[in-house]
């Protein structure tokens, strides 16, 4: 509703009165609200929440310098291909940020950070926040091919289907990257079920190793 539905709705009955620049300004208010609101309502004050809220000003701030609907678009374009820059680079030195978030979302279930952070890092478990970041960047890469494709061949007029069709998207990798985290959770119960298992007999034979009490 608020990320395509009322954008669409604002955008279609919007341009004539207002011309194309400003009814694309005001179709992204609703998602921005929405945003904020689920930001203050959950109490996201964490890493996660800081960058979706710092990643809000940004964007809106580059949406109002661009001057014309068009060149709001191509500015979108790069800024999205900046951030797939940086998680490019957090994929190289290996501090990829699907993990921050998971860090933060385990915390909002009652887990400590430092005993998260040092549970993700482990091996088997590690590879697959490297995978989901990976994915991350072909999202950030195909997202802004899609929409450099979708401007060339519909023009601003398009802007309405643009809308549809990048969220449609945005959702597929959506799934994606929620069945990824799942995965997650699967590995992260069998990795300390293990974990358990293996420190069973060094307890057993530090038991046999003690003394008895005279």
């Amino acid at each position: 509703l608020f990320y395509v539905a009322l954008p669409y709705v604002i955008w279609n009955f919007g341009r004539e009165p207002l011309g194309d620049y400003v009814a694309m300004l005001l179709s992204t208010a609703p998602g921005i609200l929405y945003t904020i609101y689920r930001f203050i309502v959950d109490k996201q004050f964490n890493i996660t929440g800081l960058f979706i809220l710092s990643s809000m000003l940004i964007g809106t701030t580059v949406d109002l310098l661009s001057g014309s609907a068009e060149q709001m678009i191509i500015n979108g374009i790069y800024l999205g291909l900046f951030y797939t820059f940086i998680y490019f680079i957090l994929f190289i030195v290996k501090r990829p940020f699907t993990l921050y978030i998971a860090v933060d979302f385990a915390y909002l279930q009652g887990f400590d950070r430092k005993d998260s952070k040092a549970l993700f890092f482990q091996k088997g478990i590690f590879k697959w926040f490297q995978i989901i970041q990976m994915v991350f960047i072909i999202r950030g890469l195909f997202m802004a091919g899609l929409t450099a494709f979708l401007l060339n061949k519909y023009g601003i007029d398009g802007y309405g289907e643009m809308l549809i069709y990048k969220k449609v998207a945005a959702w597929t990798f959506s799934i994606i990257i929620m069945g990824l985290f799942f995965n997650i959770n699967n590995v992260v119960q069998k990795y300390e079920k293990q974990s358990q298992k293996n420190s069973q007999p060094e307890m057993q034979r530090s038991e046999t190793d003690k003394e008895p009490v005279p």
